[in-house]
């Protein structure tokens, strides 16, 4: 028996970004662990992932190319050999792309993290075909936006340094279930003294472990952040040697709140105003503060306002100036990752013929269904499940079932989306393929050595794009790199932030720390990475666009406040919080984590059900103009009166109805980014 343990990480859209440890006998991976060494991971994986094995040689696991037998939809095929399916592509794509390659569309996400697997060859091989672009905007883009006009890029605090502070607000996120080795961190800082105040619609695994929690409604974070603002300018609470120093537009910034009142934010917010005002005086006078906020909060009408409004609040009082203390959102923008090096989007061809056009991902039912110049006559769908996790499902279901539309789903199940491929191509799982990773929850890189051999016959994207590039006679040595010379390349080892980040080095140990100061404190002495070089208190990105550039209020879409309207039909405000055994809807197709969601739920408060005939258990239908969905009644005080929670996201196929949390909510766009709304979707609720 040969036994040996391969360096690995995990590859899913998680903050923790762990380093794992695999085990492989006789040329089986037979046990899968956290690493003891990356500090950050500490040994520990979470229970999806330390299950890993079980996705790995799921019997459910796609491992053959297959064509579709029976209508969009149905999920019927017949097995082809890779040749075939190859051939089918390659020659579909030639005839749509001689008429405009336009019409073909790549959609991806964060299936893997990857740098080699998730945003090298594929991006290469696209933009060499002169496909249609896709804005990446369904999770994150909105909050990423907000934050970049204030502090530059994606940095804040070093989450290991939190352990010191003093007062700790998380707002918008559920580290107990999306960050759970940052978690670790914040309750250190809490047996050291620390206070926790949680900012959530729901009263989360989080918040219960809290000191305070805080429940806004859905979609009034920005209103909450300017409340505090004023609280703090008016009482005097803020640092001014810092702002003279470090910030700019605070003399803007300070007539513009000055209405912002608790009282004024009280009626939006929910909350009541002397809750408002403790708050922000509980902020400004404990030192060191920090805002761990995260990316729930930005799923909104007015979700990049938000997040700019909260970012300003460590400018503020100066909490920037100790290493626990300021905001952290993401640490991604720590990493020099050479962008224009793995995707080369020099490789678009001419563009006077056919312009680059950009498809957002967050509105794609919409798109298949309408896009013209050109109408989007096929679609690659590999690394996402848009018809589980798309906003305004039944318009993304309807634009997946046009027979018209040629689609390729390359997945490792099948998937929702997998259901409405003509071609369906078997991937590669993390053990199988390599990679390297960046994270956007700390400040180490990992490498991922292949384990196993890929099972059956699946493949990594690179190697497929690869193979699609020879079939169209693409020449270009771009297209064809090998994954070990392309995640050489993936981070610019001339950034000095990237000593010990070449490939050799990581690959032998597997992880490496970026390598920035300890303590990691990157605003102490400004230098924000602003066009001013400081923190932008008045924007001068937003202002380029054509944006306020000072924070702002805009309220939800979807609100008794900002809609009364609609509230009158639909009164409830739903929010889709993820499911504590799903990882959006990875995960959710495994036997062990059904079982342990064990159906679709829908949290209500007491008074909301009562007043609808609701006990617990009740099957319930969620309707407004856009669809319904079923799902069984949890009557609990978990949720505030007027809101409702539905753990998501479940796959169509599994939920009991064909239908999930997305049958209700909008295609409608953020304020800034482009990003979804999730959260902000009213809905009344009956007995089903």
């Amino acid at each position: 028996m040969t036994k040996r343990t391969v360096r690995a990480a995990c590859p899913h859209d998680c903050p923790d970004t762990c380093a794992m440890e695999v085990t492989v006998e006789d040329g089986r991976a037979v046990k899968i662990r956290g690493a003891d060494d990356l500090p950050f991971t500490n040994g520990a994986l979470c229970t999806k992932v330390a299950h890993y094995l079980e996705r790995v040689y799921s019997p459910e696991r796609l491992l053959y190319p297959m064509k579709r037998v029976g209508r969009k939809g149905e999920g019927r095929f017949e097995r082809i050999g890779w040749d075939e399916a190859l051939d089918t592509i390659a020659a579909r794509f030639r005839t749509i792309a001689d008429e405009d390659p336009r019409a073909i569309l790549p959609y991806s996400y964060a299936g893997t993290m990857g740098l080699v697997q998730g945003e090298s060859l594929d991006r290469r091989f696209f933009h060499r075909l002169g496909a249609s672009l896709l804005d990446r905007t369904i999770c994150a883009s909105a909050g990423a936006m907000g934050w970049k006009a204030t502090v530059g890029a994606s940095v804040g605090t070093d989450p290991e340094a939190v352990v010191d502070a003093k007062l700790i607000l998380i707002w918008g996120g559920n580290p107990v279930v999306s960050n759970l080795h940052g978690w670790r961190y914040l309750q250190e800082a809490k047996r050291r003294g620390a206070r926790l105040v949680c900012i959530d619609p729901r009263r989360s695994e989080t918040a219960a472990r809290c000191h305070e929690h805080l429940a806004p409604w859905p979609g009034t974070d920005g209103a909450l952040a300017l409340a505090m603002m004023q609280v703090l300018i008016a009482d005097d609470l803020v640092d001014h040697d810092y702002l003279a120093r470090h910030a700019v537009g605070f003399e803007a910034l300070a007539e513009r709140v000055r209405g912002c009142t608790p009282e004024w934010a009280a009626p939006l917010t929910g909350l009541p105003a002397e809750t408002i005002r403790a708050l922000a005086r509980d902020y400004g006078g404990t030192r060191p503060s920090l805002i761990r906020l995260n990316y729930g909060l930005n799923r909104c009408a007015g979700g990049g306002m938000a997040v700019r409004n909260i970012a300003c609040l460590p400018a503020l009082t100066g909490a920037w100036r100790h290493p626990a203390g300021g905001a952290l959102l993401s640490t991604s923008g720590n990493f020099p990752v050479a962008g224009a090096v793995l995707e080369r989007p020099d490789l678009y061809p001419d563009t006077q013929r056919f312009p680059p056009r950009t498809i957002n991902m967050s509105t794609i039912g919409e798109d298949l269904l309408t896009a013209a110049d050109p109408p989007i006559r096929a679609i690659y769908v590999y690394n996402s499940n848009p018809v589980a996790v798309a906003p305004d499902g039944n318009r993304v279901r309807e634009g997946f079932a046009r027979e018209d539309l040629f689609c390729v789903v390359h997945e490792l199940f099948r998937t929702d989306t997998a259901d409405y491929a003509d071609i369906l191509l078997p991937a590669t799982s993390q053990l199988e393929h390599a990679d390297v990773h960046k994270s956007y929850g700390h400040l180490y890189a990992l490498a991922n050595r292949p384990a196993i051999a890929p099972l059956g016959e699946a493949k990594p994207n690179t190697e497929v794009f690869r193979l699609l590039a020879a079939r169209l006679g693409f020449s270009e040595p771009a297209l064809f790199e090998s994954d070990e010379a392309i995640a050489a390349a993936a981070f610019d080892l001339r950034d000095p932030r990237a000593y010990g980040l070449d490939a050799a080095r990581l690959a032998e140990r597997g992880w490496a720390r970026l390598n920035l100061p300890r303590p990691f404190a990157p605003f102490a002495e400004g230098g924000f990475p602003t066009p001013s070089g400081k923190c932008e208190l008045h924007s001068s990105l937003l202002a380029a666009a054509g944006m306020d550039p000072l924070p702002a209020w805009h309220p939800p879409r979807e609100s008794p406040v900002s809609n009364p309207a609609l509230a009158a039909r639909y009164p409830l405000a739903l929010i889709s919080p993820p499911a504590r055994n799903f990882l959006n809807s990875s995960f959710a197709n495994l036997p062990r984590f059904l079982e342990q969601e064990g159906a679709p739920t829908l949290e209500i408060h007491p008074g909301d059900a009562a007043a609808r005939g609701i006990a617990d258990g009740t099957p319930l239908s969620i309707f407004n103009d856009r669809g319904a969905f079923r799902a069984r009644a949890v009557v609990t005080d978990r949720v505030r009166p007027g809101v409702v929670s539905a753990p998501s996201i479940w796959w169509r196929k599994f939920s009991g109805d064909g239908q999930n949390a997305n049958a209700v909510t909008s295609g409608a766009l953020t304020d800034m980014g482009g990003g979804a709304v999730f959260y902000d979707c009213l809905v009344e609720v009956k007995r089903a």
